[in-house]
């Protein structure tokens, strides 16, 4: 039951987020990212590798969605910089499955990052697409293969630690 608790509970911050970007608000992601989160580490049994990875994941998003926003390859709905509040709050919210629904890429790094590499600029594609919470500028294929290197990197090394403070846990 955690397992699908935990897996919808993200689709739900997922579409809540681009949704109202999509609308120019960011407080219908933001909201639905603290209430996730919150409800995650409340009934979590490794609360304390959750909250250091959502914290990490937290810099991650910064970082990336940072760079290109600042690059001017991509522009945010409701945005703000260096990256928005629900995109960050996204990123957050994401780092919260990696010891339960997606825990299985932990010990997987090379399935990390080639799920990082094409999962992650998907996302992004089907939220500029399908609700236009966010815009790559000409040509889109500079954002698209940053984005998919940044997941490549980013993901198996989330993974990595989300796998060592697990084993420190236990």
């Amino acid at each position: 039951m955690r397992f699908w608790a935990n897996l919808l509970g993200y689709q739900l911050v997922w579409f809540s987020a681009v949704i109202g970007a999509g609308r120019g608000l960011a407080w219908p992601g933001v909201t639905a990212a603290l209430v996730f989160i919150g409800a995650q580490l409340t009934f979590s049994r490794e609360w304390q590798s959750d909250l250091r990875l959502a914290l990490a994941a937290l810099l991650c998003g910064c970082l990336l969605d940072g760079a290109l926003s600042g690059l001017g390859w991509s522009v945010y709905a409701a945005g703000a910089w260096p990256a928005p509040h629900w995109i960050l709050g996204l990123w957050a919210a994401f780092a919260l499955t990696l010891n339960h629904s997606l825990a299985y890429l932990r010990p997987r790094p090379w399935v990390a990052c080639v799920f990082g590499a094409i999962g992650g600029p998907m996302a992004y594609w089907g939220a500029a697409r399908g609700w236009q919470a966010v815009q790559f500028d000409a040509p889109a294929w500079r954002a698209t293969a940053a984005l998919a290197v940044g997941w490549a990197l980013i993901l198996p090394a989330l993974t990595t630690r989300a796998w060592r403070w697990h084993r420190e846990a236990t």
